[in-house]
Order: C-alpha cells, then sequence, then structure tokens
C-alpha cells in the first residue's frame, strides 16, 4: 500500500509540473549603475546632442573612404594630393541656445566648408569659432533650433573601472554607440606637442568617431574622443579622450577670443619621482618640482624658489609636471592662481597671476631655415609645437615635441632667447636639443 501510494504521488507531481507554463525567459537589458534606468533610456535623450562632421578642405585624401576620418590620416602619414577632398569626423552640442559644437581641431583642419548633420538629419553649415591646435580642440556654432546639448560631468572625478560610453561616427556609417570602462587617467605622450591629460577607455573607438562624446553612464559628457592607438588600422581597445574639464576652458577661450591665450607664471619644472623626494627629505608622492625661477617672473614675485613642491593649483592636487603645465597654460591670462608647495617639508601657500605667455613665435621671424616650424615657451624651455610636412624646417630633421635647449651652445630657454641666438648665428646653426627623453646634436647648414 505505501508502495502504491508513492507511486501516485509521483505520477502527480508530474502531470502538475506537465500542467504548469514555463517561465518566460526574459531578455537581459543593460542598466545604468548610476541611476538604475536601463541605459538605453539614458542614450535616447542624450544621441541627439552627438553630431556627424562632414568637411569639405583644400587638401586632399585618397578615394578610399576609410581615409576620410582625419585623424586617421594624421597619425598613420597617408599622401596628401592638391585637390579638395572630404572627411568625417562627429561632434558634441554643448550648448543648445548659442549652437555651439565642440568637436577636434584635427576633424575641422585647413576646412573650406563645415557641414554639420543632426540626428533627425537636419544639416546645416557650421561656422567655425575658434580652434586649438595644442589641446586638439574646436569650437563650431550652427544657427538651429530645437537642440539637444549634452550636460557637462565632473572629469575630475573620473576613477579607473567607471563605465562610459562613448558616441560617434566610426568609418562614416552614421550614429554608433559602445560602451566600456575608463582604463587609465592622466595619460600624455600620444600628441607630443600639445597640452595631454587623456581619458583612456577600451569603448571601441575608430576613425570618424574623433570629436564625439565619452559620456557617463547617467549621461554627463566627460569627455571629447580624440585619438586612438590602432595599429592594425582600427579599433584594439585603446582609445582616448579630451578630458571636458580641459575642453570647457578652451571652449571659454575660444568664445571670448577666438583662440587659445596662454598663461605662465615664470619656472622651470620636473616630476617628483621617488628619489627626488628622498633627496628633498619629504615623504611626499605627486607634484611637480620647480627647477628654475626667472627674474621678474609671477613667480619670482610671490617668493616661489628652486626646490619647491608644487602640489596643488586652486586646491585641487598637481600630479606631475604636464598636469601643473596644463593648469597654468589653460588659465586665464591676468587670473589670480592659488599655488600650496612645500618648502623643507614645510606646507605653504601663495596667490600668483598669470602673466601672458608669449607662445607662438613664426619660424621666418627666427630664420628662414627654419621655416614652416613654430615655437612655443613651455614651463621655461622651448618646445617646437609644430612642423609642416616639407618645410626646410621638416627637411632639417627638425620635428614636433623637440625640446630645443641651446644655440651654437647659447643656452636658452624661451622662444625670445632662441630667436635673438638665431639672429646672431651667421653660419652653421648647432642645435642642443631632447627627443623622447635622449639629447640629441643637430646642424643646420
Amino acid at each position: 500500500m505505501t508502495t502504491c501510494s508513492s507511486r501516485y504521488v509521483r505520477l502527480f507531481a508530474a502531470l502538475v509540473l506537465m500542467l504548469v507554463p514555463a517561465t518566460a525567459v526574459q531578455p537581459q537589458v543593460a542598466v545604468s549603475a548610476a541611476t538604475q534606468r536601463p541605459l538605453a533610456d539614458v542614450l535616447e535623450g542624450i544621441t541627439p546632442a552627438v553630431v556627424n562632421i562632414a568637411v569639405r578642405s583644400r587638401s586632399a585624401a585618397e578615394t578610399n573612404p576609410l581615409y576620410n576620418d582625419p585623424f586617421f590620416r594624421r597619425y598613420f602619414n597617408l599622401p596628401e594630393q592638391r585637390q579638395q577632398r572630404l572627411s568625417a569626423g562627429s561632434g558634441v552640442i554643448v550648448d543648445a541656445d548659442k549652437g555651439h559644437i565642440l568637436t577636434n581641431h584635427h576633424v575641422v583642419e585647413n576646412a573650406g566648408e563645415i557641414a554639420v548633420t543632426l540626428k533627425d538629419r537636419r544639416r546645416f553649415i557650421a561656422k567655425l569659432v575658434g580652434s586649438d591646435k595644442a589641446t586638439d580642440i574646436a569650437l563650431l556654432k550652427i544657427d538651429a533650433d530645437k537642440l539637444t546639448a549634452l550636460p557637462f560631468g565632473d572629469s575630475g572625478a573620473l576613477r579607473v573601472g567607471d563605465s562610459v560610453v562613448a558616441i560617434g561616427n566610426p568609418f562614416g556609417l552614421g550614429q554608433t554607440v559602445t560602451s566600456g570602462i575608463v582604463s587609465a587617467l592622466g595619460r600624455g605622450g600620444i600628441n607630443v606637442e600639445g597640452y595631454e591629460d587623456f581619458i583612456q577607455t577600451d569603448a571601441s573607438i575608430n576613425p570618424g568617431n574623433s570629436g564625439g562624446a565619452l559620456v557617463t553612464a547617467d549621461g554627463l559628457l566627460v569627455g571629447i574622443n580624440t585619438a586612438i592607438i590602432a595599429p592594425a588600422g582600427g579599433n584594439v581597445g585603446i582609445g582616448f579622450a579630451v578630458p571636458i574639464a580641459m575642453a570647457s576652458r578652451v571652449m571659454e577661450q575660444l568664445i571670448e577670443h577666438g583662440e587659445v591665450r596662454r598663461g605662465r607664471i615664470g619656472i622651470s619644472i620636473q616630476d617628483l619621482t621617488p628619489d627626488l623626494a628622498e633627496a628633498l627629505g619629504i615623504e611626499q608622492s605627486y607634484g611637480a618640482v620647480v627647477g628654475r625661477v626667472e627674474r621678474n617672473s609671477p613667480a619670482a614675485h610671490a617668493g616661489l624658489q628652486a626646490g619647491d613642491v608644487i602640489i596643488a593649483v586652486n586646491d585641487r592636487k598637481i600630479t606631475g609636471s604636464a598636469d601643473l603645465r596644463n593648469r597654468v597654460g589653460l588659465a586665464q591670462v591676468g587670473a589670480d592662481v592659488k599655488i600650496e608647495y612645500l618648502r623643507d617639508g614645510v606646507p605653504k601657500t601663495v596667490t600668483v597671476r598669470i602673466e601672458p605667455d608669449q607662445a607662438l613665435a613664426e619660424p621666418s621671424a627666427l630664420s628662414t631655415r627654419l621655416e614652416g616650424a613654430q615655437f612655443e615657451d613651455a614651463a621655461g624651455n622651448v618646445v617646437v609645437s609644430g612642423v609642416e610636412d616639407g618645410s626646410a624646417a621638416a627637411r632639417s630633421g627638425l620635428r614636433a615635441g623637440d625640446v630645443i635647449v641651446a644655440v651654437n651652445r647659447r643656452p636658452v630657454s624661451t622662444v625670445a632667447e632662441l630667436a635673438a641666438a638665431l639672429n646672431d648665428a651667421s653660419g652653421t646653426i648647432a642645435l642642443d636639443l631632447f627627443r623622447g627623453g635622449l639629447k640629441l646634436f643637430l646642424v643646420i647648414r
């Protein structure tokens, strides 16, 4: 009887299971960790702020459409022809009322006409408000209504591992969204002639994404996509974006002046290394060490001295010399900045006024043998900020990013000193310079 009852119980249970409908498998939905909203809902509200940019420029490109992105051409040394060309990139609407759009300098460089296409397929011819090669940021303006702008996030609060989304126009395919994480912060050395503090991400960024948006999971703009490392010509999981904190400072100056007027305080600096920290008798692990203070400079008037370790500007920590160069170089000329530093391990604070940096000098004013090069004062050094292809300077072997320290054994630390030394050099010019951390001797006849 017991055995028979057990058999009936098992049979009844099996029949019940057969009659109960199976639970439907629910599709997985990506959810924003910041808002607990589906990521698709977040993107639906912000993707109209990302636009496609088509540029008709006066220099030529290969006919292959994959080569139409200016970043792709610039970093892969593709040949130019003397005819008009079309190129593609992306941009981000940052002010709906004024029609302001942030993009990359290299997207609109040498542009004859700039066309902006919105997500709703409306097309406008844009005006170039201004462009800055050193940060690779440009600002456009269109006359349009019913625009969507992306709100700014705090790029300084990003941490490695934060979720981010890249939005752009890769390979001219149309608007595309990719997701990933912040894989590193404060990257440099990508464009040796510029001001760099890149956000590195593994969100797919490809040719055509240049000028597009890097946003947080809750839809805040934290970067302008600008560069990739692409040994095979496509995405390999290493992309870079200009932090919006830097891009917005550039934008403010472009609106006010049409260009970036860089500032200086008159010091040469270097990174604080463990060896330097030990030699200075401090336990600090970050900052920039003052190597030299120029006479009659704002830094000298404020009392800064060689050996001081600058650790913060306007209450924000300085990670190293490049970070300090960015903060000072992009500060408004005439503004007062609060600098925190250590002297003999003792914390001190001083206010320094930013003075104009007589940064760029035309090469023709220096020497016809260096025609095609531009020079910039950078924290007590003379940096070659650009060299035109095929120019006299390029043929002489000079490269963007070279740091010139002497002319015919005569030390130079500013563009003005470089000009004076070149004017006094009647014969062969011998340049002492640093390139990629190595000291070189360049002879120009």
